[in-house]
This record gives structure tokens, C-alpha cells and sequence, in this order.
């Protein structure tokens, strides 16, 4: 008997749905590795470079120690009945953890939590907040997630009610936000960044693209920006968050803030703010603006993707739809402790005074300089790719990746249709085959209609971006002359 089950008879919504970051590229480019292992030296190069996503300890970051200390006591937390433990952990994370635990069901982190979270970590993430931006924030307004992504799958899943219901979302942008519009069954509304200007948002566009969408009955429910900018590393001045705002406003659109690379900020003429700092500057109150703002332990200097934490704050919604909002987050009981834990130790990292803090600020402030170091070294990365014919690249301000533009001759272009791939996917998958470097494809991220990218993370060891820059520049160069027209 045939299956039942086949790709012809599956979710159409879920055939739509594609997400790059972990597609086609990033499979051969595993596939490859175990060829590597199995079979050294049958490859034109003896390792994979992930140059593909932001996924910092994976390239060698190391995990800040007071973190892992006060989640492995309160993992373990028999440790804190031992004598010897206060030689090997530090006399505050042992009293975090205690605190911590005081606030868990059952002191056990194997436990289910309020669907929001721990009330106590969420009341020290409203402490974070109001500390960060000067104005009070509420513990009721936060819901713990695992990670950023299943809040924006929420919001997704909330407002979206048929294929008419639309979202405006920044051309490039973050995979997500197209996947779970294509699960939910929505129309992605596109505006573009303008790359002629650092990808700068221009206000007059995202009205252009609204009031087409409308005109073809398209109902826009919600407004996405990214800051800093993923995948192209921009960071929004403030008077440009000051027009966002207001016009979400006068449009009647929900803001969705994605802020998880508030921390990663390289250039000195720009500064993270919030957009509930910006609502709250304006003089904007509960029933003037709904706005989710999200963050997560992935990023920043603290690069926990694997712990899944985070959480969205929510702001300027009916006490109805907040109900709804946890009625959706309750489907999932709660998400993971652990991730809890670490969504309040960033906001609430160790002060001076505290055993930990000379430690844990050396451990920070060596991440940051590293970070730093390699978003300087970008510009290595920037200024190769700026020298090699047929590729422009905007300079990073923030976040962890470079964007760059490629220009290819048409006999490329031709070939990758007869590979039925997009040229620049075309680009990624013959550079993976000859130098083992992973980079993502711009088609995965959209772009303006035409032009081809690729997305570069800044995060392997500062000792293998020459290693990088070479292999990138010989296969480059020979890659044009082989497709010259």
C-alpha cells in the first residue's frame, strides 16, 4: 500500500515556507564535513569555514563563568548542600542561585513555570528594562521564550487571520520573519532598505509599499524593524526611529522590534535605543501604540544560542487581546528553565562590589574586544571585497554580518538557470565546493529584484579571516573568468 503521507498531500503552507540560513548550503556544506572526516584529503580544503550564521561559541566563544555557575547550581542544586562549595564557585553566584531557586515550583528547574515565565525573573528582565531606558517597565508585560523566534511566531500566529492580512517586513531580512508569515498563511508585504545609503529606512517607501498593499485589499496588521540590522548590520538613528514610531501611529500598526543585536554595536557614532524608549519619549502611553520588542541571550557578548532564551515585551494591547496572547503562550505550558535563568542574569549581570564582577567584567569585556577586533578586521573583510571585480560592500555598523552585493556576468547567471538555482545560491554553492567557506545566499533574505548577495557572518577566530580573505579572493577572481562573458 502506497503512504499516506506525501509531499503532494502536505500543509501547502509549509511547502512555501523556506528558511536559508539552515537550507540547501548549509546541508552539502555538513555533508562535505563528514567527507572530510571519512576521507581526508579528498576535498580542495581541510575544513569547513560556518561563516553562515551567528552562532558565536560554536567558532570558539567562551560561555561568561557566573552564568554557568549559577545555572549549574540551580541545575544541581545538592551542590549548594556540599562544604566544598564555596572553593569552587564564587559566594555570589552561590546566593543568585538560591534566590533563583527560592522562586521556582519545587526548586527544580525540571519543573513547568507560569506560562510567562518565572514572576521573580521576569520582574528582575522589568528591572533590566526600566534600567536600560529610563522608563518603567511591568513584569506582566514580559513572556519568557525560547529564544526570540517563538515570540515572533506568536505575533505571527496572532494577527494573521487569512492570506489577506499582510506584514511589512524590511527588504533584506531576517528568514524568520518570511517563514512564519508563509506558516501562518499571511502576505509579506516588502519594504527596501536602500543600499545606495547603508540600507538606510526611508519612511516614504514603507508608505509606498503600504498604501499598494492596501490597494489591492491587502490589510497591513503590523509594521517589522530589525535594529541593528540583520543581514545588513545598519543601526537606526534615533530622529529615524522618532518617524517609525509615529507613523505606526497614524497608520494604526503594531510595532515589531527585533533588538536581539542590541549589544553588538561597532562604530562610534551610533548608539543602541530601544523602541519602548522611543514610544516613551514621544509621550506615548498604553493606548496610543502596540509594540512587541524582543530580545534573546543568543547574541550580544553573552552568545547562548543553544541555552534558547529570551522573551518579548509587550506593550499597548487590550487586556481582550492579552488574553489571547496568553492563552497562544499557554498552548506551550512554558518554555525552558534554563533559558529563564539566563534571560534574567543578563539583564542582571554582577555589580561592582559583588565577588563575581571583576571576573565576570573581565570575561565581558575580553568578548567584546574580541568582537570588536573582528568587526574592525570586517573592514579586512569589507575593503577585499570592495578590491575584487563584481562585489560592493556596505560597511557593518552592528550585528555580526556583512552583506555584500555581487555583480555576475551573464554566463553565470545562465548557468545557475540551468542548475534551476538562483545565481547567487549558484555563487554559495560553487565557493563552498572549492574553498569549504559557508555563506548564506541574499535570495534567502530578499533583495531588490535583479541584484544578488551574500550574507558573511564577522565571527570565525581573528587568526582564520586571512585564511578566509585568501581562499575567498582566488576562488572569486577565478570564478569570473571562468563565466566571462
Amino acid at each position: 500500500m502506497a503512504s499516506t503521507v506525501a509531499v503532494e498531500n502536505l500543509n501547502p503552507k509549509v511547502l512555501k515556507c523556506e528558511y536559508a540560513v539552515r537550507g540547501e548550503i548549509v546541508i552539502h556544506a555538513q555533508r562535505l564535513q563528514q567527507q572530510l572526516q571519512t576521507q581526508p584529503g579528498s576535498l580542495p580544503f581541510d575544513e569547513i569555514l560556518y561563516c553562515n550564521i551567528g552562532n558565536p561559541q560554536s567558532l570558539g566563544q567562551q560561555p561568561v563563568t557566573f552564568f554557568r555557575e549559577v545555572l549549574a547550581l540551580c541545575d544541581h542544586p545538592y551542590l549548594l548542600q556540599r562544604d566544598e562549595i564555596k572553593s569552587l564557585f564564587s559566594a555570589d553566584s552561590i546566593s543568585r542561585a538560591k534566590q533563583i531557586l527560592a522562586l521556582i515550583p519545587g526548586k527544580a528547574t525540571g519543573a513547568y513555570s507560569h506560562s510567562q515565565g518565572i514572576k521573580g525573573l521576569r520582574d528582575t528582565i522589568a528591572a533590566g528594562i526600566t534600567s536600560r531606558d529610563g522608563f518603567p517597565a511591568n513584569a506582566d508585560d514580559i513572556f519568557l521564550t525560547d529564544g526570540a523566534s517563538p515570540g515572533v511566531h506568536l505575533m505571527m500566529q496572532l494577527l494573521i487571520r487569512n492570506e489577506k492580512d499582510g506584514i511589512l517586513v524590511p527588504i533584506p531580512q531576517y528568514p524568520l520573519y518570511s517563514a512564519s508569515i508563509a506558516l501562518h498563511g499571511g502576505a509579506l508585504v516588502p519594504y527596501y532598505l536602500n543600499e545606495s545609503t547603508g540600507w538606510g529606512l526611508e519612511i516614504s517607501d514603507v508608505k509606498k509599499q503600504l498604501e499598494d498593499a492596501r490597494s489591492k485589499g491587502i490589510d497591513v496588521r503590523a509594521l517589522v524593524v530589525i535594529n541593528p540590522g540583520n543581514p545588513t548590520g545598519q543601526v537606526l538613528a534615533e530622529e529615524n526611529q522618532y518617524d517609525i514610531v509615529k507613523f505606526c501611529k497614524n497608520e494604526g500598526l503594531v510595532l515589531l522590534a527585533d533588538e536581539v543585536y542590541q549589544e553588538n554595536i561597532y562604530v562610534d557614532n551610533k548608539k543602541f535605543h530601544s523602541f519602548k524608549k522611543i514610544v516613551r519619549s514621544l509621550g506615548y502611553g498604553e493606548e496610543d501604540l502596540p509594540l512587541v520588542s524582543y530580545q534573546s541571550v543568543s547574541k550580544g557578548y553573552y552568545g547562548e544560542c543553544g541555552k534558547r532564551g529570551g522573551y518579548m515585551e509587550i506593550t499597548g494591547f487590550s487586556a481582550p487581546v492579552r488574553e489571547q496572547i496568553y492563552k497562544i503562550a499557554s498552548v506551550n505550558l512554558c518554555s525552558n528553565i534554563s533559558g529563564q535563568i539566563l534571560a534574567s542574569l543578563i539583564m542582571n549581570p554582577p555589580k561592582a562590589g559583588d565577588e563575581s564582577y571583576a571576573s565576570y567584567k573581565a570575561e565581558k569585556d575580553g568578548i567584546i574586544a574580541s568582537l570588536t577586533r573582528r568587526a574592525k578586521v570586517r573592514r579586512s573583510l569589507e575593503d577585499a571585497f570592495n578590491k575584487l571585480d563584481g562585489i560592493t560592500c556596505n560597511e557593518a555598523e552592528g550585528a555580526m554580518y556583512l552583506f555584500p552585493q555581487l555583480s555576475l556576468p551573464q554566463k553565470a547567471i545562465e548557468a545557475a538557470k540551468v542548475a534551476n538555482k538562483a545565481p547567487d545560491a549558484f555563487y554559495a554553492l560553487c565557493l563552498l565546493e572549492s574553498t569549504g567557506i559557508v555563506v548564506v545566499p541574499g535570495s534567502g533574505f530578499g533583495q531588490v529584484p535583479g541584484t544578488w548577495h551574500f550574507r558573511c557572518t564577522i565571527l570565525p577566530q581573528e587568526e582564520k579571516i586571512p585564511a578566509i580573505i585568501s581562499r575567498f579572493k582566488v576562488f572569486h577572481e577565478a570564478f569570473m573568468v571562468e563565466y566571462h562573458e
